[in-house]
């Protein structure tokens, strides 16, 4: 049973959003400023704030099955460094093939010095909307096993699709996914609303 207090945090949650979400339909010139109070409604009252999203490979293991899993994953009104911080496992973009999504762990973002162990690489500062993105598994070897930004370098935040709340490893293994606190304390009304663990179970390839 979700209490009173959490639904008025989870509809905060989704009216932020859909602020968000008609605004950037305004300001592309998709729907008119009269049309933008309507198209504020109309995405408050439709929808949810997560989808689901499959994931395969070793690279996220142990906190998404090496033989792959199903992913809770919120979306966000805006993926800055006032939403998306460092320690949140997200989806985004595959630098390497815009086509596909790909799910890594945010460990760096615009201002941080970056210094290589390798002592032929210079160190360097992210530039603004920049991050730095690692898979989770260690056994695996940088460059060689796992493809993050070890590989392909600083990506950009408006890559990022979506911040990872729960993951389901098969039927019996599931869970939240550990992100950074401050996401783990916005995300919980969210999550405590939409996750239905039986629908991801039916949605699971594995």
């Amino acid at each position: 049973m979700v209490s009173l207090s959490t639904w008025f945090r989870y509809i905060a949650h989704k009216l932020e959003y859909s602020v968000s979400l008609s605004w950037k339909s305004y300001k592309r010139g998709q729907i008119t400023d009269k049309e933008v109070g309507n198209a504020v409604w109309k995405n408050l009252f439709q929808g949810k704030l997560t989808y689901m999203h499959w994931n395969k490979g070793e690279e996220m293991a142990p906190t998404i099955g090496a033989q792959g899993g199903t992913l809770l994953v919120r979306k966000l009104p805006a993926t800055d460094p006032t939403r998306v911080f460092v320690g949140d496992v997200v989806v985004l973009k595959d630098p390497q093939n815009s086509d596909n999504y790909i799910v890594r762990r945010l460990a760096a973002i615009e201002g941080y010095e970056m210094v290589s162990k390798d002592e032929k690489d210079e160190p360097f500062v992210l530039e603004k909307d920049q991050c730095w993105v690692l898979a989770d598994n260690e056994n695996l070897k940088p460059k060689q096993e796992v493809n993050d930004s070890r590989t392909f370098g600083p990506v950009s935040m408006t890559d990022i699709a979506g911040r990872v709340i729960y993951s389901l490893r098969t039927a019996v293994d599931h869970g939240p996914v550990q992100n950074s606190h401050f996401s783990m304390r916005k995300d919980l009304p969210v999550l405590e609303v939409e996750l239905d663990v039986d629908e991801m179970a039916k949605n699971h390839k594995a």
